[in-house]
């Protein structure tokens, strides 16, 4: 992840101008924001060691721990000269510090059978769950109802809302949407270094996608952990729905979305319509 910490960092000194920081501007600037020295006069390293860090040749850093990372002291210095946020913050320490390897590809991931009796058990609020690369492992029939994860559709979140064109009928918000996705993925990225399915899935949507291509070159990086949702559902119309992310301490790459209509609103009632509908067509015998 060298190439991305550089790119990174980039992006951030690109958007703060030296009047932010109290530096004089002077001078015809080839690039946007801080110049690189004045990143590391700001952050107290020296300047050798801050373009080693942005040019991805951090091995050869004068400061690097002996545990093969950049100090805690140098990250959060960085960090307050180009004024991360906490997302950013923790993104800078992923990438700087990629965890080892150990050379074998990771397991398919599998969702516990007590996960999906939680999930069962929620039938007044749509629930799954998602792995860090936002695929779909697991869901209650409400949240089938109302996202179609047991039909014919990719079980991949952002390959749903970049490649299928119905996501812009079902999201009124769609751009909006897809900038948290990207910008989860990104995060999720830096803490699985070198993952060959999350490099296919960026591959991918990189050549399919404009949209996407653009929000993945703004590098930003934030979690998807709470907030609000528009849906309008083709059989009960639009659905407001505010949601709340668990990670799962026994599988702590896996999260648990759970949608919360307030209790009596129009929305908990048209998912209550529509899990009453969905029983019955489950229910139906097939015809001959």
């Amino acid at each position: 992840m060298d190439g991305e910490l550089g790119d990174f960092l980039r992006s951030r000194r690109a958007r703060i101008q030296p009047e932010e920081v109290g530096l004089p501007s002077y001078g015809r600037r080839r690039v946007p924001g801080l110049r690189r020295e004045e990143v590391a006069q700001l952050a107290g390293v020296s300047v050798d060691y801050y373009v080693r860090l942005e040019q991805g040749r951090g091995p050869g850093a004068p400061s690097r721990t002996r545990s093969g990372g950049v100090s805690d002291a140098v990250l959060d210095a960085i960090a307050r000269v180009l004024r991360l946020d906490e997302a950013e913050h923790e993104y800078l320490r992923a990438v700087a510090r990629p965890r080892r390897q150990d050379g074998h590809g990771p397991a398919a991931p599998r969702v516990r059978p007590g996960v999906q009796l939680l999930l069962d058990g929620m039938d007044r609020n749509p629930a799954y769950v998602l792995d860090h690369r936002m695929d779909v492992l697991a869901w209650n029939p409400l949240a089938d109802a109302v996202l179609g994860l047991s039909g014919p559709g990719d079980l991949s979140v952002p390959r749903r809302l970049f490649l299928d064109p119905v996501s812009r009928e079902l999201y009124p918000d769609w751009a909006e949407v897809t900038a948290q996705t990207v910008a989860h993925l990104r995060l999720q990225a830096g803490h699985h270094p070198g993952d060959p399915a999350t490099g296919e899935l960026v591959a991918e949507l990189a050549r399919a996608s404009e949209e996407f291509r653009r929000l993945w070159g703004d590098h930003l990086v934030k979690p998807c952990d709470h907030g609000v949702k528009l849906l309008r559902h083709p059989v009960v119309g639009l659905l407001t729905l505010p949601y709340e992310t668990l990670t799962i301490p026994a599988a702590p790459d896996q999260t648990i979305v759970v949608y919360t209509p307030e209790p009596g609103s129009e929305t908990a009632e048209r998912l209550s319509l529509l899990g009453s509908w969905s029983s019955v067509v489950s229910e139906a015998p097939e015809r001959a």
